[in-house]
């Protein structure tokens, strides 16, 4: 049988490979190297390993209001199937987020989350809607098409690469939507939920050069 991650990989290549589709893969980003090029620390010598990153994916999975609170609005989210203890692996959420192309508008965004552990990459798939527990139908807004993310850990224990894909379920490739990806992908600093990681979680005080 095959697992819930799989499963979600498969998905996201069906629809990363449809045509219409409008799919973005970021650049990777050498956190470390942006960390000696653009930043002071109060660390001399820090390295961020794998092992790092892979929590941050985790622990950013689970409150996405924390690790990415410039793009998820504030008291919005809800989680289904979290388990209180022990590393999540299944589990939905739901959050308001800032539309894309319209960054002052926010809209209801369902993700099915699905963490491989062993290959270190996480999957979220997205949904028009959801029945909760508590006998609700969530409904995701639409005023963008839905996507499906995948973010993960490749490159060395040492010196690990934060890779991220984004598959929009366009009819058309929409090339306003691929060049605000291509922009977000030139970005000079660290993005936020990594920076977020190193301040809250491992305690190390980051200037911005």
């Amino acid at each position: 049988m095959a697992s819930s991650a799989s499963t979600a990989l498969d998905e996201l290549e069906r629809e990363w490979h449809a045509p219409g589709r409008t799919a973005i893969e970021l650049a990777s980003v050498d956190v470390n190297q942006v960390l000696a090029d653009h930043y002071e620390t109060d660390r001399p010598g820090f390295v961020y390993t794998a092992s790092m990153m892979w929590e941050m994916e985790q622990r950013k999975a689970a409150a996405p209001d924390i690790y990415i609170s410039g793009v998820v609005k504030a008291g919005s989210l809800e989680t289904f199937g979290l388990p209180t203890t022990g590393p999540a692996v299944d589990f939905v959420r739901i959050t308001e987020q800032r539309l894309w192309l319209d960054p002052k508008t926010y809209g209801t965004i369902i993700e099915h989350v699905h963490l491989d552990d062993q290959q270190r990459r996480a999957f979220f798939i997205g949904a028009a809607s959801f029945d909760t527990p508590d006998g609700r139908t969530v409904t995701a807004g639409t005023g963008q098409p839905l996507f499906h993310v995948e973010h993960s850990v490749r490159g060395t224990e040492q010196r690990p690469l934060n890779a991220w894909r984004i598959v929009h379920l366009t009819d058309e490739v929409d090339p306003s939507m691929a060049a605000l990806f291509a922009e977000m992908s030139r970005q000079t600093y660290l993005r936020e939920f990594i920076e977020v990681h190193l301040t809250r979680d491992l305690g190390i005080t980051l200037r911005r050069k």
